[in-house]
């Protein structure tokens, strides 16, 4: 396996989206606006942190991350994955960290120590890049099991032999990450309850609070429209 920049393989960028996105996340979170707004120029701007993995010529993980700045206090981080990825693109400070965007793994490659390896090469691409550390607002695996469950507490579960709870969290703390601040509304997704219906395969008839499978946290629908926040929890990775 090696690993090559998406900027210098076309073909390979042409076919992401089908073979690694569309398999591991769901619809809607395709749909954020800051997303859809500045995500095609990532190859571009910062071709250094858009990584595939390949297997020979198949196409087996990726990793998008984006230099952004933050001065390593409370005040100044990021209230989440939109506001790390639009500080990218649109401040005019100098960035000073690697913020992972997403980590995705081919589904019939995984458990088999790719999302770890990928996160690793996420942390070597920080350090050549000459940032402070590597930040990524964390999608818990298993939080979609408890929507319900503010992410501040979920954060703080562990297993009896002191390991997080959740196994993608456990993933960064095992190879170094630490966990350090909660983000409750990481990632805002504010539609038309047409879309959410598609998006999502459920009908919405009233305004109120529904549960939708896969998702971390209800989704509220209110006149017409459904606003989802995406929890996420801030682990970081000195380098």
């Amino acid at each position: 396996m090696k690993l090559v920049r998406y900027a210098d393989e076309p073909d390979l960028r042409a076919i992401r989206f089908e073979v690694l996105s569309r398999q591991t996340f769901p619809e809607y979170l395709q749909n954020n606006v800051p997303g859809n707004k500045y995500w095609g120029r990532l190859y571009e701007d910062f071709p250094d942190f858009q990584l595939a993995l390949v297997d020979g010529d198949e196409l087996v993980a990726e990793l998008h991350s984006v230099p952004t700045p933050w001065d390593g206090s409370d005040a100044d981080l990021p209230a989440g994955w939109d506001e790390a990825f639009l500080r990218a693109f649109e401040s005019e400070r100098e960035p000073t960290v690697l913020s992972a965007l997403a980590i995705s793994v081919r589904p019939d490659r995984q458990s088999q120590g790719l999302a770890a390896r990928m996160l690793e090469e996420m942390r070597g691409a920080a350090a050549a890049g000459g940032l402070r550390e590597l930040i990524a607002p964390v999608r818990p695996t298993l939080k979609a099991r408890y929507p319900l469950i503010p992410i501040e507490r979920y954060m703080e579960w562990r297993r009896p032999d002191g390991s997080h709870f959740d196994p993608w969290i456990r993933v960064h703390e095992r190879i170094g990450g630490e966990i350090f601040a909660p983000a409750p509304e990481s990632m805002i997704m504010d539609c038309p309850v047409s879309d959410w219906e598609e998006w999502t395969g459920m009908q919405f008839p009233d305004d109120g609070e529904y549960i939708v499978p896969e998702m971390l946290a209800p989704l509220y629908v209110r006149d017409g429209r459904g606003r989802h926040a995406e929890p996420n929890v801030w682990l970081r990775h000195p380098l």
